[in-house]
């Protein structure tokens, strides 16, 4: 078959769909992915593996007619040209725009992943806005339109599901829960937690919603009364974005010493393998991949109970879930596990135990590929 995955950057297709892209190639089909942001390197991975690498543009942010229209164009006259059996989308805009264009391409299956319901479906500490409410009125309408182009929708939560599906009224002609998109286990494997000194660990874009300032203000906090307690942070700014961290202000933080930043890395194993606690205090989430990374390798997660991060904790066995926006208590966590090293290694083998029997993307592709019938 010719099979087309639709995502958003090249570095999400490397790292969160290797195996599946190279399952797929190995079943002898023919794959294209389309993504916006392509270098030289990660078009020749693509292409060692077998796949063949489609750039196309796309704003991540924002809502114009007249861009997201011509999207739509770009895409089906692309789609067509390749005449695929199935399209496979995921991440919020090319499900939209992606699902249209298949439909118009005359694509005979079309599924789409809804990895997360994104920023304008995600609680605030100040509540939402009327801009936000009037925009997420535009998006169920962006989704009531591609879901009815859409021939299977997955969900990686139930939160997510029931937020369009019940809450909503959605329809879409046959839907599945995932559970998660999974961690290649063998390249993630388990090491025991280092605990002389309790070192905590953020990975995700450095964004208000990913929770990155509670976790500063949780760290300030934490080192008045534990001054060689480590806070490690993993993860690039956004310019683009109002909510993101100010690499200004980041800076001074290094220099002052509360935090290490070497910035978005290629070796987040090692930094994994390192660390002692991994934290993500974010306000949503479809099922983050760093928290099920984390998991495999065999470290407490200290997450919030919103709908996604709370699928990674059972709560006081492998880690502990807080409120979100709530800096007392993730701090009041972080002192638990300085006072408390013992249970560091207990709580990260009850982590790699629970991600073998959830997290492996092993068995979360096979679910992909029955659905995809291939």
């Amino acid at each position: 078959m010719k099979i087309v995955i639709i995502g958003t950057t090249a570095f999400s297709l490397i790292n969160f769909r290797a195996e599946l892209l190279r399952e797929l190639v190995l079943k002898r089909h023919e794959v294209f992915t389309f993504a916006m942001d392509y270098s030289s390197d990660s078009r020749a991975t693509l292409i060692e593996w077998g796949v063949t690498p489609i750039e196309y543009k796309l704003s991540r942010s924002g809502l114009n007619p007249y861009m997201d229209l011509k999207t739509i164009i770009t895409l089906q006259y692309e789609i067509k040209k390749i005449k695929p059996d199935i399209v496979l989308s995921y991440f919020v805009k090319p499900v939209i725009y992606g699902s249209i264009a298949a439909k118009l391409a005359n694509v005979p299956k079309r599924i789409a992943m809804i990895e997360g319901l994104g920023y304008f479906f995600t609680i605030q500490p100040k509540g939402v806005s009327y801009r936000v409410r009037v925009i997420q009125r535009v998006q169920m309408l962006l989704y009531r339109v591609a879901f009815s182009t859409i021939s299977h929708l997955i969900f990686l939560n139930n939160d997510d599901r029931y937020e369009l599906m019940v809450k909503n009224m959605l329809r879409a002609d046959s839907v599945s829960v995932l559970g998660g998109i999974g961690v290649n286990l063998s390249e993630f494997p388990y090491t025991k937690p280092q605990v002389k000194i309790i070192r905590f660990l953020f990975i995700g874009r450095l964004l208000k919603e990913k929770g990155i300032f509670e976790f500063l203000e949780a760290a300030k906090v934490v080192k008045k009364k534990f001054p060689n307690a480590e806070f490690v942070i993993l993860g690039s700014t956004d310019i683009t974005s109002p909510n993101s961290l100010s690499v200004k202000y980041l800076n001074l933080l290094v220099k002052e010493g509360l935090v290490i930043f070497p910035g978005q890395v290629k070796n987040v194993l090692q930094w994994i393998n390192s660390c002692s606690v991994f934290v993500l205090p974010s306000y949503r989430e479809g099922l983050p991949r760093s928290s099920q990374e984390a998991m495999a390798v065999g470290r407490p997660i200290l997450t919030t109970d919103v709908p996604g991060c709370r699928e990674t904790v059972e709560d006081g066995k492998n880690g502990f879930l807080v409120p979100a926006f709530d800096v007392e208590k993730l701090s009041e966590k972080m002192i638990w596990f300085i006072q408390h090293p013992e249970k560091i290694a207990p709580m990260g083998l009850a982590s790699r135990r629970i991600a073998e029997g959830r997290f492996d993307v092993h068995k979360f592709n096979t679910k992909i590929l029955k659905i995809m019938g291939v």
